[in-house]
């Protein structure tokens, strides 16, 4: 029986510490050995503890996940690295290709996401022996690559998803289903399968609205937290 990969989660942030230990912990092949929530933890673990990759976020209160990155490679530390990052500079990507990552997962991301990397990482580690050639090693080095955005759920759309997230990010009070639904041009009931969707994906919350007659409607909010890094 192959033994599990394993992975430490080094996330400043209790909350999404523990979600990422249950995705990993729900991917089959992979097992999570330890958390740590600054990058002098994430050292003290690494001495004691083996592991094979890392999930690293790169905003840690001590140290850039990158600097973290480029000192444990310099001091013999073989373990691969996934990071976790709200940031899109693509210059902090092209620094991060030399350092061992091997992988990048944009914040916030559902466990969807996370898990088509992981398994992607498993099947790059799995390819051994020589290469009978140019093909073959392309083909190990793509399985590391996704072919494109995750996939949405059966029955959305990307370009319609993207008008739903303009429209309440542009609104902090928030809106109901009913409001996105007028400033979009869909129904109410599509309107509320996409707000869904980004409750679920951590970017998006959603609260009741009280105060008038019958069932109170739910009002949605843009997390601002997913907008920027933190």
């Amino acid at each position: 029986m192959t033994e599990p990969i394993r992975v430490l989660v080094v996330e400043d942030d209790p909350v999404a510490a523990d979600a990422h230990i249950m995705y990993v912990g729900r991917v089959p092949g992979f097992t999570a050995v330890g958390t740590a929530h600054t990058g002098a933890e994430a050292r003290r673990l690494l001495d004691r503890t083996r592991v094979d990759l890392l999930l690293l976020d790169l905003h840690l209160p001590d140290v850039h996940g990158l600097q973290l990155a480029r000192s444990l490679r310099a001091a013999g530390y073989q373990a691969d690295v996934i990071a976790v990052t709200s940031a899109r500079d693509l210059a902090v990507v092209r620094e991060g290709v030399s350092l061992g990552v091997v992988q990048y997962v944009l914040k916030p991301f559902t466990f969807a996401t996370l898990r088509d990397r992981l398994v992607r990482y498993a099947e790059f580690r799995e390819a051994a022996g020589e290469a009978s050639g140019q093909d073959e090693v392309d083909r190990a080095l793509a399985t590391l690559r996704a072919p494109g955005p995750a996939a949405l759920p059966k029955g959305l759309s990307a370009p319609t998803l993207e008008r739903v997230t303009s429209v309440l990010r542009e609104r902090e009070e928030g809106l109901t289903a009913a409001g996105v639904a007028e400033s979009v041009g869909i129904s109410r009931i599509t309107a509320r399968r996409y707000l869904e969707h980004l409750v679920e994906a951590g970017r998006a919350g959603r609260s009741p609205l009280y105060g008038q007659v019958g069932r109170p409607e739910l009002v949605y909010r843009w997390v601002r937290g997913a907008e920027k890094s933190r």
